[in-house]
């Protein structure tokens, strides 16, 4: 097939030619920005779920829609470990200063100078500046250096502004599970404030499955602030559907077989139906797709996985930690216990609760309950089973 008519789009974050499975989430979100243009009180919105599953690409399409609306919107990554708490403020308040720049024609109206004024001073006091605003910094708004003062005083003057042009202000975060805890119980705290002020912020964030709870170890009530949204795997016909009509798009089909072995090989994650796509498009000579093209797709879609999608995160891992993975393999992907992964590793558990704390520090299991960790990663725990890992 024409490689530069490929429609398929594996990486990162990559918009898909098609995103199916989505709409409930698409239309949650679309009634938020509704709703607070005709002046009602909404809630956040909170992804979680395995790596994988397009929670990356759904947040960039909620941002896309919120910016179509002409809202005041910014993006921030959490990163583990004092650096990237650093990194995420810095991010934080250079995404403010280009955001704000359009309101710049604005300043003769005294609550747009307000929100240019409390953030010339914000982002000031990161060391974020070279890009002005047209206006003094205000010594009595965002200027304390404490970051929750600080942020609350920020949301509030740029979420007035908004709600004079019936707009709001949306901080859409991704790994959030990774944001340092200071400046995510500010966030939540600021997401309280907001509501109970009746101003229009938001806070639309995407995560691990542990974001949920990681959000009510920083402040008790987050669970009445947000609406959580669980992401998970395709139905079987979304997952069919994200096959065939980027393939359609560009004239091309899929024989019933060759569907059939490609949906049951990705286990219906968006991730892979990208990759093990594409892995199709480049084996196949013609269209419609054969049982064989399928089954050659197959061979080389694991191959690239297994070369990038998964080392990836198993070469973060210590000798130690990989033992304690190899072990969990034996489990599957659905979870192992605690106790039995110390009973196979013939240690207390309470020795290993360091290597069980550094592994969801790197993002590469979760407690998926008491006493339970399970995989981040879905086919993690086959992927260490095919390279033959000594436990």
């Amino acid at each position: 097939m024409e490689p530069a008519l490929n429609p398929y789009s594996p990486g990162s974050g990559l918009q898909p030619g098609f995103l199916a499975g989505r709409q409930a989430e698409i239309d949650a979100f679309d009634l938020l920005l509704v709703r607070t243009e005709r002046s009602f009180s909404n809630r956040g919105m909170v992804l979680s779920g395995l790596r994988g599953v397009g929670k990356t690409v759904l947040l960039n399409r909620l941002r896309g829609l919120a910016l179509h609306h002409d809202w005041l919107t910014i993006k921030i990554e959490g990163q583990p470990g004092e650096a990237g708490a650093a990194e995420a403020r810095k991010t934080l308040a250079r995404e403010l200063q280009v955001a704000s720049r359009r309101y710049i024609g604005r300043v003769g109206l005294e609550k747009f100078r307000q929100l240019l004024g409390t953030v010339t001073s914000f982002t000031a006091g990161f060391g974020v500046e070279g890009i002005s605003l047209g206006v003094e910094r205000d010594p009595a708004r965002a200027g304390t250096g404490l970051i929750e003062i600080d942020l609350r005083d920020l949301i509030e003057d740029v979420s007035a502004a908004m709600r004079s042009i019936r707009k709001g202000f949306i901080i859409f975060i991704d790994e959030m599970q990774d944001l340092d805890e200071d400046l995510l119980s500010a966030l939540v705290t600021c997401q309280h404030h907001a509501g109970q002020l009746e101003l229009p912020f938001y806070i639309v964030g995407a995560g691990l499955p542990n974001l949920p709870a990681r959000l009510a170890e920083v402040r008790s009530y987050a669970e009445r602030l947000f609406d959580f949204r669980l992401i998970g795997t395709l139905a079987e016909a979304d997952a069919r559907e994200s096959f065939t009509v980027p393939a359609k798009q560009v004239g091309a089909e899929y024989g019933s077989k060759a569907l059939d072995i490609l949906v049951d090989v990705t286990g219906r994650y968006p991730y892979f139906i990208q990759e093990f796509g594409s892995a199709m498009w480049e084996v196949a000579q013609a269209s419609p797709f054969t049982e064989e093209d399928a089954q050659a797709a197959a061979t080389i879609g694991l191959q690239r996985l297994d070369s990038g999608f998964f080392p990836s995160r198993w070469d973060r891992a210590t000798p130690r930690e990989r033992e304690y993975l190899a072990t969990m393999a034996l489990d599957g992907d659905q979870g192992s216990s605690t106790g039995e992964i110390a009973q196979r590793l013939s240690a207390k558990a309470t020795s290993l609760a360091p290597t069980r704390g550094q592994l969801i520090a790197k993002g590469l299991i979760y407690s998926s309950e008491y006493g339970k960790v399970a995989f981040t990663v879905p086919g993690m725990a086959d992927f260490i089973k095919r390279q033959h890992h000594e436990i």
